[in-house]
């Protein structure tokens, strides 16, 4: 068909669910590590009030998609009830150059994010890991209790942010949208408490975690920070851990809490182990015992995004779905 497939944030959340994403993105992520993908570094642009506008380029594998995201991040938009990464995915015809799809890319960001959490969440964290912690309470923060769901059966959710009001109306909110038991903590130290799984969802620039608040095998998804600069662990936790990252090159050039540290003398190169499609595929040694402590640290990889909004592509073109644009 000729024309451009404009595939809408309502179209991407009906579309791609996590049952469908989890398995996208964990075929992707291991392509990423055998090198069968290609990408660069994210360019970033940082804008007024913390805002940031970035450009992240890629290709999937011979004779699949390739393509971008634009995309910018304005946290204060939550404040204002829209979300904080707005922007498109345009992936391209692999046999004629020619663009083919332009999706929304906040959705799709929102989704395969925790989709990634939960590939390495089922990588690394305890068979009988049960107990989920939450630093943040916006929008990923439901994605990734929903995504986590689907990889350990949770006994308790609890979550933690800056206002406790929020906080207890998210854990309602979202407990009867999940159908989990879910509750607010007065404290970040006292949301972790026990927990076997944590993720840092927030829009911190200095630590909201400390790594002496943890207990012995506790597996942590590194999420909120993408670029240098905010962190939201201390040195304390990456020292502590064993560190995997979704694209290992990105994180020693763009993850701040692995440069912080090394910054001051804590770590080298090296405490960054490898990547999380290299323990997918077995290539890499993920959790050895059940007292470690492990990190996976996201930035987010185009990879992700391509071959979620291709899977998105194909699926509206059987279904007749999205607007087609003359161009």
């Amino acid at each position: 068909m000729d024309g451009l497939l404009v595939i809408g944030r309502e179209e991407v959340r009906a579309r791609l669910t996590y049952e469908v994403c989890i398995p996208i993105v964990r075929e992707a992520m291991i392509a990423l590590s055998q090198g069968r993908t290609r990408q660069l570094l994210r360019g970033i642009i940082d804008l007024e009030a913390g805002g940031a506008f970035g450009v992240m380029p890629g290709a999937m594998g011979p004779g699949e998609t390739f393509g971008a995201k634009l995309i910018s991040v304005f946290p204060e938009n939550f404040a204002k009830g829209l979300q904080s990464h707005q922007g498109v995915v345009v992936v391209f015809d692999p046999e004629s150059g020619a663009p083919a799809a332009v999706l929304h890319a906040g959705e799709i960001t929102a989704i395969r994010t925790a989709a990634a959490s939960a590939v390495a969440t089922d990588a690394l964290a305890r068979r009988e890991a049960s107990r989920l912690a939450v630093l943040g309470y916006g929008e990923q923060a439901r994605s990734h209790i929903a995504a986590i769901a689907q990889v350990r059966a949770l006994s308790q959710v609890v979550v933690w942010g800056r206002s406790p009001e929020r906080a207890r109306a998210f854990a309602e909110a979202a407990g009867r949208e999940l159908e989990l038991p879910i509750r607010a903590a007065p404290s970040a130290r006292e949301a972790v408490a026990g927990a076997d799984i944590v993720c840092t969802v927030t829009a911190a620039s200095e630590p909201v975690l400390l790594g002496e608040w943890l207990d012995a095998g506790v597996h942590v998804n590194l999420v909120g920070s993408s670029r240098p600069g905010p962190v939201e662990v201390d040195d304390a936790l990456v020292v502590r851990a064993r560190v995997f990252a979704d694209h290992r090159a990105s994180v020693l050039a763009q993850g701040a809490e692995i440069l912080r540290a090394k910054a001051a003398g804590l770590i080298g190169d090296d405490h960054v182990l490898g990547e999380i499609g290299q323990v997918l595929d077995e290539s890499l040694p993920g959790r050895r015992t059940a007292e470690e402590v492990t990190v996976y640290k996201s930035l987010g990889s185009i990879v992700q995004d391509l071959s979620s909004a291709w899977a998105l592509y194909q699926q509206a073109l059987a279904a007749g779905a999205g607007v087609r644009a003359p161009f």
